[in-house]
């Protein structure tokens, strides 16, 4: 029997959203206080709540994830040649260029599609001055092999860290490996503040200076000591995500739930399986990525999700294209096809599927036969 399309649109993700009642008392206090911005009240609060929350020695808040990254970076003074993943978000890479800093794609490790420190490791010149790793999909890069590498070459590593919010390895906080950690707090991640960023780091100095760069460069009414730019959160950004951070738990464990769905009803599927994480790492629940092998399903992915807006569910190609195919940057040479030919593989299959603690099993389960529908059509 064919499955019956959806009456509304079913998306990858909805926004997590406090209790609107609660979260106006706390804006009255916010405009009793009458300080909507420049290092506030909740500002702090938040701060210390997400430094406690992420196990980070030092975090800063920003406006957003993007200039997280490139303060970050452009704290650290680099210069040069920066080797990174072709698998990301835009953002990733655009920090780079936007730093001055020439990009270097490095293929990804084909059972958890992060960059793959073999990789990198051939990839490194004398130019080579940092290196970003991505905790694509919030799976952990291999943080041990990096720190290997980064002692061994005496290169920091620095990690986008966007989709892995309360992710751990062997128990230790993902803050806590590398020089940096950025983290976004877009309304599409499951912790979010509408817009919003942070970047955790064991380093009480680059902590320093990434503060005075998020605000000018001022140390204080008479003194500005660098050329910073305007990237601090506001008050009201950090009020929401205090909010919201109450919810992050029990929407982690509705997620859990979702997840076993797909995986229950996926199992027996030719050609369809789940990206699973490693079994040292915790899942930040950021997103339900699956992989449509079009060799074993018979039908390829980009079919798939044509044919899944028939029924009203909108799935999503995370990510296509490939960043190192954009016109921005498939000049360089390391965007040769012999080099990044497990990303592109990636970049053909996976499938961003709908993932949020709203939906009903029902929902989950109707999704499900939809997909394995289109699987099985003959026509």
């Amino acid at each position: 029997m064919r499955p019956q399309p959806f009456e509304q649109p079913v998306y990858v993700t909805r926004p997590l959203l406090p209790n609107l009642a609660s979260f106006a008392e706390t804006l009255e206090d916010v405009w009793s206080r009458q300080w909507l911005t420049n290092d506030g009240h909740y500002v702090r609060r938040f701060e210390a709540a997400l430094q406690a929350y992420l196990g980070a020695r030092h975090l800063s808040t920003i406006t957003n994830g993007t200039l997280a990254l490139m303060l970050g970076l452009r704290s650290m003074g680099l210069a040069g040649e920066v080797i990174t993943t072709p698998l990301t978000f835009p953002a990733t890479l655009h920090a780079l260029s936007w730093l001055g800093l020439e990009p270097v794609f490095a293929d990804i490790d084909p059972g958890t599609l992060t960059l793959d420190p073999a990789a990198v490791a051939s990839a490194l010149t004398p130019r080579t001055c940092a290196i970003v790793g991505v905790h694509c999909y919030g799976v952990p890069c291999d943080v041990v092999g990096f720190e290997r590498l980064s002692r061994l070459n005496g290169i920091p590593v620095v990690y986008d860290g966007a989709h892995a919010f309360g992710t751990c390895v062997n128990g230790r906080p993902i803050a806590s490996f590398g020089a940096a950690t950025m983290f976004s707090f877009h309304a599409t991640k499951l912790f979010h503040t509408a817009e919003g960023g942070a970047i955790a780091t064991d380093d009480q100095a680059l902590d320093r200076q990434i503060r005075l760069q998020r605000n000018f460069g001022i140390e204080d009414e008479a003194t500005v000591s660098t050329d910073g730019i305007n990237a601090k959160m506001s008050e009201l950004q950090a009020a929401l995500g205090l909010h919201v951070l109450d919810l992050v738990e029990s929407e982690k464990t509705k997620r859990g739930r979702i997840r076993q769905i797909y995986r229950d009803r996926f199992q027996a599927v030719p050609g369809l399986e789940l990206l699973e994480l490693p079994n040292n790492a915790t899942d930040s629940r950021q997103y339900c990525i699956a992989l449509i092998n079009e060799g074993q399903a018979g039908k390829n992915r980009d079919y798939v999700v044509e044919r899944l807006k028939d029924w009203n569910i909108f799935a999503r190609r995370y990510f296509h294209p490939l960043c190192s195919d954009m016109p921005h940057y498939r000049h360089l040479s390391s965007t040769a096809k012999d080099c990044l030919s497990n990303a592109r593989k990636a970049a053909n299959e996976v499938i961003s599927l709908p993932y949020y603690g709203r939906l009903e099993d029902e929902d989950v389960h109707r999704i499900c036969d939809v997909l394995i529908h289109i699987l099985e059509d003959a026509g």
